[in-house]
This record gives structure tokens, C-alpha cells and sequence, in this order.
């Protein structure tokens, strides 16, 4: 059986060897005895139980334990504010008490302080935390074992002709195309997405609203629908011919779904419909 190895750059959950007046010993494995000081403690810990901390390098190489949670781990991107820019390089804020320094040569474009920039935390080849804003050279273009409709996690990117591109679960990148946005979105902001489609190419196409609603699903929305017409006085000014925007901005869903659970309200007879909107039934 292999003995746990402690990682730089990403949370471990370690088991508390000690506690004293000045905080608590932590098993860091290959690294020995760590010391969390005691103003970083949670309240009531004893020997045996175990904690989740991050896992950051000082200025000598030594491991070292924190309860402050940074803004991305190793293999992570996040969109992080430049506070500083010398002749060594950039640093970034990325929450924790030493700023994240990038390196001119991970910098496609020189940075300047004040701006923010997508970063992806990396562990350079003295073993430091270090970031790097060429994001094209650690994300991938072709995907692996995505499903259409399956839920990912994203992170917009820059703007394109067809849309935004946006990163995926930190791997790779998608495609959100500009005619199916039904919502602002700006670049280093995260949201919830799902795969539309994995091309032949094995690139991915991205969605905001979820594809293939099932019948359960579309049931949910109209009962959307008629609890948001029951808080209206039975009227709504949305219908077919609605902006997709506005129907997204209500209901969280695209145009062609929002007219699928139309459509079916109106054959159950539970709504009329009128050239400005929907009517509930008398």
C-alpha cells in the first residue's frame, strides 16, 4: 500500500499529530511535521482529527499548511487581479498573504497593475507556485468523455466572432455561440453550462440551458409558467414571438423550450393565448 503524498498547490486533508500554544502539528507525509499557527486554527481540535488546509511553498522551499482558500489550485485558472508589475515579472491577488508571481516568459502580452487576466496556477520547474496567462498553452482544443447534456463547469473567455470561449472544468475549451446567449456574460466570469455538442473534430459546442428536457423537466417549467401568471394578475406579455432575452431573463430557459411548454399548456386548455402574451383560463 502506498503512503499518502503530500501536494503542493492543492487542498490535503491531514491528521493532527499535536496541539499547543502555538497552533497545531499536522502529518505532512514525505514533507514531516507541519506547523498551522494557532490564529488559523478552527476551534476545538485534538489529536487524530483531520483537517482540510492548502498546501503553499515559502521563500525557503518548505511546505508550508493554510485554512485561507486561494483562488484557483494547481491546474486551475481563475481571473485574478495584477497588483504589482516589476522587473521580474507580474504578481497577481489571488487570496492568500504572498501574491502569485508570473513570470514575463508565461506573459503573451505584458501585464499592467490594476487589470485583471485569466491565470492558471502551475508549478514551476524549482517547484514554486507560480501563474501563467498563456492560457493557450495549458488548455486543450480537442476534448475527452463528454456527453451531450452533461453539466461542466465554465470560465468565459475571450470573445470571438461566433461567440465567447470559455474554458471547461479547467481543461479545455467550448464554444458559446453569440445567437443562443440569452444572458450577459463577460470575460473571467464562471457559470454553469452544459455540452450541447461534440463535433467530429472532438471540439465542443457549449449551452447555457440545459439540452433535451425530459418530460419531468418540462413539466417543472410550465408549472413556471402558471405560477408566474397566477402572481400577475393570469397575464404575462411573453409569447412566441418574445425576445429570447426576455424569456431567458424570466424563466432561465431558450425561446424553443419556453414555446414547447407553452405549446402544451394551450392543448391541456389551462391558458388562452392573445397577441400581447398568455392568459391563464378562466
Amino acid at each position: 500500500m502506498n503512503s499518502p503524498t503530500l501536494e503542493i498547490g492543492r487542498y490535503n486533508e491531514l491528521t493532527i499529530l499535536e496541539t499547543g500554544d502555538h497552533g497545531v502539528i499536522l502529518d505532512g507525509h514525505q514533507a514531516g511535521r507541519l506547523l498551522l499557527s494557532r490564529r488559523q486554527c478552527p476551534p476545538d481540535l485534538s489529536p487524530g482529527d483531520n483537517l482540510e488546509v492548502f498546501i503553499f511553498v515559502d521563500s525557503l522551499g518548505d511546505a508550508v499548511p493554510t485554512t485561507r482558500r486561494p483562488a484557483a489550485q494547481v491546474g486551475e485558472v481563475a481571473w485574478l487581479e495584477i497588483v504589482e508589475v516589476n522587473e521580474i515579472g507580474a504578481f497577481a491577488d489571488w487570496g492568500m498573504s504572498k501574491d502569485l508571481f508570473i513570470p514575463f516568459a508565461e506573459q503573451p502580452h505584458k501585464l499592467s497593475k490594476g487589470r485583471h487576466a485569466l491565470v492558471r496556477v502551475y508549478i514551476d520547474n524549482k517547484g514554486r507556485l507560480a501563474g501563467s496567462n498563456r492560457i493557450d498553452h495549458w488548455i486543450e482544443d480537442e476534448t475527452e468523455g463528454f456527453k451531450t447534456g452533461q453539466a461542466v463547469r465554465l470560465m468565459i473567455a475571450d470573445k470571438t466572432e461566433m461567440g465567447f470561449k470559455a474554458i471547461i472544468n479547467h481543461q479545455y475549451w467550448g464554444l458559446l455561440y453569440a445567437n443562443e446567449l440569452y444572458q450577459r456574460v463577460r470575460k473571467g466570469q464562471t457559470v454553469d453550462g452544459y455540452i450541447k455538442r461534440v463535433r467530429d473534430d472532438s471540439r465542443v459546442d457549449l449551452t447555457l440551458s440545459q439540452p433535451g428536457f425530459s418530460k419531468g423537466k418540462m413539466a417543472g417549467i410550465s408549472e413556471q409558467i402558471l405560477a408566474a401568471l397566477e402572481d400577475n394578475d393570469g397575464f404575462l406579455p411573453l409569447n412566441d414571438k418574445s425576445p429570447p432575452k426576455e424569456i431567458y431573463a424570466t424563466f432561465k430557459v431558450s425561446k424553443k423550450v419556453f414555446k414547447q411548454a407553452v405549446g402544451g399548456l394551450y392543448k391541456q386548455r389551462k391558458i388562452v393565448l392573445e397577441n400581447g402574451g398568455i392568459r391563464l383560463s378562466d
